[in-house]
């Protein structure tokens, strides 16, 4: 029985072994994002000012460590001509499932100490969120670029995609499972769980990336007898000078030429921004637009299929990008996103269903347009290789450098949210209790009386504005995207024809 069911993982294909890593990602993450605040806040009682250190500290980090770890990962990849042997695709995505196989058990364990107080409360969410976030982008930077590395068609990249949004929608079901034990006077059921989430993540991820690694291993081995053959009867060129290897100041004058990375990152800036805008108000939209209008279950409801829809409404995405190209699919998401805001401002806050149906799809297709993009920094990837005619592709080093244009939108969504919604109405998120934080004075009372409304059509507006303005900015930024079409399919010939390179000559006989 165990011999047969390693038969059938081993036969299993690739595209889905590759997709069944986002599973062991999500199931972790998910809960992370969902408890850590409430953790640190409410159960280990951190102070305010550790907190904010912490969270500054981490922001920064966060930014840095994608093209840092990017650049460790892949500056080998970066001259045209390099000393040595020529490093072939399989040694590439074997070099990426290493780092996967070490890097995702250890996420799991880094995942971990979130759950038990083992230092100062300031001190552990510090290093805590430093732990969990550097695995975390050495895991997702190694996975978005094994999307570059694994396929060149768009067909291909798509189906990898398609597994990928499947295992994460199951993954998404943690989120559920956790609200059974969730309670913050009695942690240890949760820590339970959490441990075993993260037994099935180690799991996973020394599965997954066995399989793959033996299933290139033996590509990799008949590459290398075929070149070993061959070396014997190659023709020595006459002397061809080698190139030194790139600096990364030589790196970021290639990117700042290519137009159309400059152009994707000014679009995915916005759309991050609008993530994570949608994220962070979520709640406070369900609390002050519709409260008083709808049930604490319907409440709960739109919050899980939040949490959810994404993935499951992203797996029709991909079969549209299959028929029309993932520019035309993304370009008409912009545009939805545009008409849904306009026809919910004409219709006012007082459309209860319609404004139920508003939010819930605003946050959906605004996540679904994020895991559709990266698609785009594969093709990015593609043209980064032909335009500075590398050896290989620097697909981890290229998302690495997207997410350090990309990630400030995360710290700007909740500064910017919070300052609008104060400018207009006065409310200040950062008090416990903003509407009505003094109770002995009448006029007070009455002034955070007359402040509900106030707060009711700010919170409105906040919602309708954002997304037209994100929507304005990114078809503007969008319409000067040039890598579609006949531009894109050029790109990928010439990357396969590199790729694949001319045969070593052989003597006639």
């Amino acid at each position: 029985m165990g011999l047969r069911l390693l038969a059938c993982l081993f036969h299993l294909p690739t595209a889905v072994i590759y997709g069944s890593l986002s599973l062991f990602v999500s199931i972790l993450h998910n809960v992370f994002l969902l408890y850590y605040v409430d953790t640190f806040v409410s159960v280990y009682k951190i102070d305010k000012l550790s907190f904010w250190i912490g969270e500054t500290v981490f922001l920064i980090w966060n930014s840095l460590n994608d093209p840092l770890f990017g650049w460790l990962s892949d500056r080998v990849f970066l001259s045209t001509q390099q000393a040595g042997a020529e490093i072939s695709s399989p040694e590439v995505v074997l070099k990426r499932l290493r780092a996967l196989s070490h890097n995702g058990p250890l996420f799991a364990i880094s995942f971990l100490s979130f759950w038990v107080s083992w230092a100062h409360p300031g001190l552990q969410f510090l290093l805590c969120l430093c732990m969990y976030d550097s695995f975390l982008t050495m895991v997702d930077l190694h996975h978005n670029a094994l999307l570059a590395d694994l396929a060149v068609s768009a067909k291909d990249r798509t189906s990898l995609n398609f597994y990928c949004s499947l295992f994460s929608a199951i993954g998404s079901l943690s989120v559920f499972m956790s609200y059974a034990v969730w309670n913050k006077e009695d942690f240890f059921s949760f820590r339970i769980f959490c441990v075993l989430l993260a037994l099935c993540s180690i799991v996973g991820f020394t599965l997954s990336t066995q399989l793959l690694r033996q299933r290139f291993q033996a590509d990799g081995k008949a590459k290398w007898d075929q070149e070993s053959t061959l070396k014997e009867l190659y023709i020595e060129k006459l002397s061809v000078p080698q190139e030194k290897r790139i600096t990364l100041a030589e790196y970021l004058q290639q990117l700042s030429r290519h137009r159309n990375f400059l152009w994707f990152v000014c679009v995915n800036l916005v759309q991050v921004f609008h993530c994570h805008f949608n994220s962070n108000f979520f709640p406070l939209f369900l609390e002050h637009l519709l409260s008083d209008q709808i049930s604490v279950s319907t409440g709960s409801f739109l919050l899980g299929v939040s949490y959810i829809a994404p993935h499951l409404n992203n797996l029709y995405f991909l079969s549209l990008c299959r028929r029309y190209g993932v520019y035309a699919v993304v370009r008409g998401l912009f545009f939805l996103k545009l008409a849904l805001s306009v026809v919910m401002f004409l219709a006012g806050p007082d459309q209860v269903y319609l404004l139920c149906i508003f939010i819930a799809s605003n946050r959906v297709f605004t996540e679904g347009t994020c895991k559709l993009l990266n698609l785009v920094v594969t093709d990015l990837v593609d043209e980064d290789l032909v335009l500075n005619r590398r050896k290989q592709a620097a697909s981890a080093l290229l998302f690495g450098m997207v997410a350090l244009v990309t990630k400030p939108g995360q710290t700007f969504a909740p500064l910017i949210g919070t300052w609008l919604l104060c400018e207009y109405t006065g409310y200040d998120i950062f008090q416990r209790n903003p509407l009505n934080n003094v109770v002995s004075a009448q006029p007070k009372l009455e002034s955070a009386a007359a402040l509900e409304p106030t707060l009711r059509q700010g919170c409105f507006y906040l919602l309708v504005f954002v997304p037209i303005a994100c929507a304005l900015l990114q078809l503007l930024s969008w319409s000067q995207f040039s890598l579609h079409g006949k531009r894109l399919q050029v790109v990928k010939a010439q990357r396969q024809s590199l790729t694949q390179g001319q045969a070593p000559e052989v003597k006639t006989i």
